[in-house]
């Protein structure tokens, strides 16, 4: 236990109290699903194809023991404005460099005590919310989402393999018992808000969730009003939920929304720059499909949601853009 200990207190002396452990396997109960999704035409462009390579840790460390999983809270503020366009998750600092910085340092701890270590945020292909559930950090909800008891499900998840030992006490969790969602019990709220109703259990069709439509490159046509205003990312799911309104405001400074994320300007955001773009959004995990995304889905924005159809054609540079412009426009 002295390992644990050891680890434990450091993981503390960082600001993060919502970490667990569990040890390094193959995740062969998750294949079966995966199967099935694929079968169904379930997985979209930014999953990884390959079942084993989401199911086998140990391609990215053979001799790993733990999977050390942290929660990083990023709720500022409870209130959600008419309209919001942007995802909470997206009004601080781009969570990808902020939660890896901190991952960083945790792993250079276990390597200056002689182990080996790699750490994962988001882009790694390990089912990140089954590990966390596993690890003890909280529930799956009936939204799909990692629901933890101190900050709700407003949360961005990491992971770090080490081959440190570390004793780890056994639990009941298994993915069958995810499926009877005993701590929703009856409530079905998030199910009732999906727009598009795109959670309906460990089988969603994440191809028809709002969030992923404002991050994929080529829309039809039927998804404009259903977009609703939203410019990246979708809290549908999250807002009403009754673990997230006692949910606990995070400690971590660098989630603390930008300036100019309070009051979006939709029209701004339209006729954007690449220098306002790199001096604002580029610091935000809301970049990383790149400038022209974001001025598209504020264009769908200002026509549908605000109602404007004085778009000056001429100053988008961006025939992507533009040619988005042309089929609103038309409509």
């Amino acid at each position: 236990m002295e390992n644990r200990s050891i680890l434990e207190n450091y993981i503390k002396s960082l600001g993060l109290d919502t970490f667990g452990f569990t040890p390094l396997r193959k995740f062969e109960e998750l294949k079966p699903l995966l199967e099935y999704r694929k079968m169904k035409g379930l997985e979209n462009e930014f999953e990884e194809q390959d079942i084993e390579k989401r199911i086998d840790p140990f391609l990215y460390m053979e001799e790993g023991k733990v999977i050390i999983s942290i929660a990083f809270p990023y709720l500022y503020s409870h209130e959600f404005k008419e309209g919001e366009g942007f995802s909470k998750y997206t009004q601080g600092l781009d969570y990808h460099r902020v939660v890896k910085s901190y991952l960083d340092k945790i792993v250079l701890f276990l390597q200056e005590k002689g182990y080996n270590a790699v750490d994962f945020v988001d882009s790694n292909r390990l089912p990140e919310r089954y590990i966390a559930y596993m690890a003890g950090l909280g529930f799956i909800g009936k939204n799909n989402m990692l629901i933890t008891k101190k900050y709700g499900s407003f949360v961005f998840l990491g992971e770090i393999i080490t081959d440190m030992d570390i004793e780890i006490e056994p639990n009941n969790r298994s993915f069958n018992s995810i499926k009877e969602y005993e701590s929703c019990g009856s409530c079905s709220i998030c199910l009732k808000q999906c727009p598009t109703k795109a959670i309906n259990g460990p089988k969603r069709n994440p191809n028809i969730c709002l969030s992923y439509i404002t991050q994929k490159k080529q829309i039809d046509d039927k998804w404009f009003k259903l977009l609703g205003g939203r410019i990246f990312g979708c809290d549908s799911c999250q807002k009403l939920c009754p673990y997230n309104e006692r949910a606990e405001i995070s400690n971590i400074r660098e989630f603390k929304p930008l300036d100019f994320m309070q009051n979006i300007n939709t029209e701004k955001i339209i006729y954007i720059s690449n220098k306002e773009f790199k001096e604002t959004f580029k610091n935000t995990s809301a970049s990383w499909r790149g400038k022209s995304l974001l001025q598209r889905n504020a264009l769908i924005r200002s026509v549908v949601f605000e109602d404007n159809k004085d778009i000056d054609m001429k100053s988008i540079n961006s025939p992507y853009v533009k040619d988005y412009g042309i089929r609103l426009l038309k409509r």
